[in-house]
């Protein structure tokens, strides 16, 4: 039986600091369940070498010694070994082109890989996740890009006093800076330029309530979207307060067949049956916060035609988009890819089609930094060593040498697994095309 486990660095992106497994956590591990734990030495991460050893773990250059290994995102295809287990996130479930060769390097060297994406419970709903702080991230950033641009535009505003998250010591430290904010707008408003302000959702899941977590410390009034398009018409609009909107799957996409009826479950298991609808809500928007999951199936809900015919038609009042859900050509056309900590916000012309990094620009600004969660990299990793720790034991512990139906593994894990000794379990097989 084995009893050892890997923690990795990770290498992907300059700016990931997190973990899957903190400190904490491996005390408890080697402590209270008598587990070894190896972790390779990190002068970026979160929590520092000292705090890993502080703990019991042995630091290492290489992680040899454990054939079970914990990571976060993708790992290279030279650092996989023969027979070991991995688990990371790592977007394949897709069939992503970027990331068969890793998949197929996986395949190669018989590896079993757990994904954490989908550890789920006998509902299908995922159990651990970092989308909450992905959600909580892309607001804050994006209400800094509002304030940013704001003032590259020359318009004085109460959001330029904003950091971007990473720059924040803690969760804690950037919503008071976000409170402040809402009391400087309850106080003396927001300017004409910006009213009404209406910051508009897609999607109701852990990545917009994280969103929906920030937003909510400003002065919020919720409406519909039905509302959203007659807000203007009401007459005398308040300037002390943020018009939010949360649009659904029914506000998003429409039945291609004319006077048929949106049905949510038609619409997952038949996506080409439906076209975009959302549209007609863009004009209405200051700031479209993009939380929703998507993939290739589904209709775009915002493409780079209908922005040129949207900007040819004179100045637009969306300001941002924070497109948290970052599929590059995505749901948000012009996302044409994600963008890092450190360069996280380019500006898309729809005349030209071309992006251009930074606040400056004709068009829209686009905040599609990859990996959000990192910029509240201590919050976001507890939170899910938390979730996860409960499974570590019986995912270090379990023989990987049985066959897939008699392999004990937690159900949550063993539907997240993959492949088991480098073939695609029965629930995977689809992504056979893509390789």
């Amino acid at each position: 039986m084995n009893r050892k486990i890997g923690i990795r660095f990770e290498d992907k992106y300059v700016m990931e600091r997190r973990v899957a497994i903190t400190p904490e956590h491996v005390r408890k591990l080697i402590q209270d369940e008598g587990l070894e734990v190896y972790v390779e030495p990190s002068a970026k991460r979160i929590f520092s070498d000292d705090e890993f050893k502080n703990a019991g773990a042995v630091l290492t250059s290489d992680l040899n010694a454990a054939p079970v290994i914990f990571g976060v995102k993708e790992m290279p295809n030279a650092f996989f070994e023969y027979k070991k287990t991995y688990i990371f996130f790592s977007h394949v479930i897709k069939g992503q082109s970027y990331n068969m060769p890793m998949l197929k390097a996986m395949m190669e060297k018989k590896c079993n890989l757990i994904e954490y994406e989908k550890i789920t419970d006998d509902a299908g709903k995922r159990l651990i996740f970092f989308g909450r702080f992905a959600g909580l991230a892309g607001m804050i950033n994006s209400l800094w890009s509002l304030g940013q641009r704001l003032k590259v535009q020359g318009i004085d505003n109460p959001f330029s006093v904003l950091k971007q998250s990473h720059f924040y010591h803690s969760l804690d430290e950037a919503k008071s800076a976000i409170s402040m904010v809402g009391d400087e707008i309850k106080k003396n408003g927001l300017p004409k330029a910006l009213c009404p302000l209406t910051i508009g959702f897609t999607g109701y899941g852990n990545v917009s309530k994280g969103a929906q977590e920030i937003i909510d410390l400003l002065p919020i009034v919720e409406i519909s979207p039905k509302e959203l398009l007659s807000l203007t018409k009401v007459g005398v609009i308040n300037n002390k307060v943020v018009y939010k909107i949360v649009f659904k799957e029914s506000d998003i996409s429409e039945p291609r067949v004319e006077d048929a009826t949106f049905e949510l479950q038609h619409y997952y298991k038949h996506p080409e049956a439906y076209k975009n609808a959302f549209g007609k809500f863009v004009p209405h928007l200051c700031v479209l916060m993009n939380c929703m999951y998507w993939d290739i199936n589904y209709p775009r809900i915002v493409t780079k035609d209908y922005l040129a015919e949207l900007y040819a038609k004179g100045e637009m009042k969306l300001k941002v988009i924070g497109d948290i859900t970052c599929d590059p050509n995505g749901s948000i056309e012009c996302t044409h890819t994600g963008t890092a900590i450190e360069d996280p916000v380019f500006v898309y012309d729809p005349q030209t089609r071309k992006p251009k990094m930074g606040f400056e620009g004709d068009g829209i600004l686009i905040m599609a930094v990859d990996i959000l969660p990192s910029e509240l990299p201590r919050d976001s990793s507890i939170a899910f060593g938390d979730a996860l720790f409960n499974y570590l034991k019986p995912i270090t512990t379990a023989n990987y040498q049985q066959s897939f139906e008699l392999l004990d593994l937690p159900g949550p894990i063993k539907r997240a697994l993959i492949l088991h000794n480098g073939e695609l379990t029965p629930d995977y097989q689809y992504i056979k095309k893509f390789l």
